[in-house]
């Protein structure tokens, strides 16, 4: 039974290799906007003063632990 589901899962992704002939320009396109999307919430996140005062805190705290 598992053999068979393995055989068969590794089928299914020698299909998916060999039919992948790259991507087309609008899935160049998505995945752009995709990332620069992310990358426009990852900045607002880290910008965020929440985040600023907590990495502030932990410098502060480095800075001042006497070794």
């Amino acid at each position: 039974m598992i053999s068979k589901t393995l055989r068969s899962m590794s089928a299914r992704f020698a299909l998916l290799v060999a039919e992948d002939d790259g991507m087309s320009t609008a899935e160049y396109a998505i995945g752009t906007i995709a990332a620069a999307a992310f990358g426009a919430v990852l900045y607002t996140v880290v910008t965020g003063d929440s985040i600023v005062s907590a990495l502030t805190g932990i410098i502060d705290k480095a800075l001042k632990t006497a070794v």
